[in-house]
């Protein structure tokens, strides 16, 4: 992504001195980790929110669960909404706007079958006891993921 940020305004000011690009460019890039960051977080709290207003845990694997929360909030950043990161779409942009795999999505919200493994019923082998995930685990999780 930060690639793509770079050769954007590479192509915005081409009259620009290669210092002078690289200056901007970690600034770009500097700011782009912050929204991502913004998001990371905003997206780990509605998801402890959630699996406690819901009744429902994370998974006994942490990884699972950063993993899933890295993917809603990297849909968040592209998209506007956090779309389920588990699916396949042909079109991302016209499923957010739909909706229907927003998370918490459908199948959730009516019969709390989440198909990312996000949140889990207590009856689910795979759930574990917690409801909170840190951003330390988090972190931890997705670390080598890109």
């Amino acid at each position: 992504m930060a690639l793509s940020a770079s050769r954007a305004f590479l192509a915005a000011c081409p009259g620009r001195t290669p210092a002078a690009r690289r200056c901007s460019m970690v600034r770009a890039t500097g700011e782009q980790v912050a929204t991502e960051s913004q998001s990371l977080e905003v997206m780990r709290k509605f998801s402890e929110q959630y699996a406690k207003r819901s009744g429902t845990y994370f998974c006994v694997d942490k990884s699972v669960t950063a993993v899933v929360i890295q993917g809603l909030a990297e849909h968040k950043d592209q998209l506007g909404a956090p779309l389920c990161p588990c699916r396949h779409y042909d079109d991302k942009e016209a499923e957010a706007a739909q909706g229907f795999w927003n998370c918490p999505c459908v199948p959730m919200r009516e019969r709390k079958e989440c198909h990312c493994m996000l949140f889990l019923t207590e009856d689910n082998d795979f759930a574990g006891k917690d409801q909170g995930i840190t951003m330390a685990e988090i972190k931890e999780g997705i670390t080598g993921m890109h």
